[in-house]
């Protein structure tokens, strides 16, 4: 079973919730039963499985978009599974600190952050067609008809990013004014999301916006972009996507079982996300793969160099 909530930064009240109705899994429960493997009752010992999802969009979008993935899980675990879409990217990292969520899907810069705070442990991300771990990229873009051709002409100009603790909206075009030595002479301007950067530029709010290839692809599938009537003028290196991590309180053995859960997941399980996320998950292969911490140490090395802490976030 899935229940999916929006949980606010501090209060962490819920106020979008939606109950499927699920079976537990019956060949998890009988390999526990036959092999002495971990099952339901070890996994989520008071019925529940918790896990949290960085709000890459807004909630109300979010909470269909994670009601499969949701049902798949808890169908492969045998228990329910709760999802909770996080107001913020700090509101998702404190919640598991203080125990309130057993796994958590993070962006990139974020999870680096729920590993040093809250002691995450990255176990799978979404597989791509060619069944490794699926990528995207952070973008510049401008009008088609701005004088701006590089970096380099950012000077003097606004710029709207995403909103802080983004790795693509956020730190790494942050860095890239930073490399050519522009970072003071730029107007950087926090939408509030990638969504609002892209309409601030379509709507001529600013001079350039950040956008990732995943917003790019969503916002052109739903006709809020028209990509002839802009250009790109930069784009970051590949950044692996976002990892499904366990909280400091899982057991090992039971941090296994989940990932080889994630790991089994059909495609069908993730394709509505991989919409969002900008990646097609391979046709016969596992949905998701497994990923360690040495994985995201770029993003991790991203963090130092720019001296982020969550109070960034």
């Amino acid at each position: 079973m899935s229940t999916l909530r929006s949980l606010t930064a501090l209060a962490g009240a819920a106020t979008l919730t939606l109950a499927l109705a699920a079976c537990g899994s019956e060949a998890t429960t009988q390999k526990a039963a036959a092999g002495g493997e971990v099952g339901p009752d070890q996994i989520c010992p008071d019925g529940t499985l918790t896990m949290g999802v960085e709000p890459f969009e807004d909630p109300k979008t979010l909470i269909p978009v994670y009601e499969t993935l949701g049902k798949a899980l808890g169908e492969e675990l045998g228990c329910e599974v709760e999802v909770q879409i996080s107001d913020t990217y700090v509101a998702e990292i404190l919640a598991m600190q203080n125990g309130k969520l057993d796994i958590g899907q993070f962006g990139p810069l974020g999870y680096v952050f729920a590993q040093k705070q809250a002691g995450a442990t990255p176990l799978a991300s979404f597989a791509g067609e060619d069944g490794k771990v699926s990528s995207y990229t952070g973008g510049i873009w401008v009008p088609k008809d701005s004088p701006i051709e590089s970096v380099e002409d950012l000077a003097g100009t606004t710029l709207a990013l995403s909103e802080s603790g983004s790795t693509s909206g956020d730190a790494v075009p942050r860095k890239a004014l930073i490399d050519a030595g522009i970072e003071k002479d730029v107007k950087a301007e926090y939408a509030g999301g990638h969504t609002e950067a892209l309409l601030a530029l379509v709507n001529g709010k600013v001079d350039a916006a950040e956008i990732n290839s995943q917003t790019l692809a969503s916002a052109t599938a739903e006709g809020q972009f028209d990509e002839s009537a802009f250009r790109q003028v930069w784009t970051s290196e590949p950044i692996l996507n976002d990892p499904i991590a366990a909280g400091p309180n899982m057991a090992p053995e039971v941090s296994a079982a989940v990932q080889e859960a994630l790991v089994n997941l059909p495609a069908d399980a993730v394709a509505e996300i991989g919409e969002y996320l900008d990646f097609t998950p391979p046709a016969g292969k596992p949905a998701l793969v497994a990923v360690t911490e040495e994985d995201y140490q770029p993003v991790s090395e991203l963090a130092e160099a720019l001296d982020l802490t969550t109070d960034d976030l």
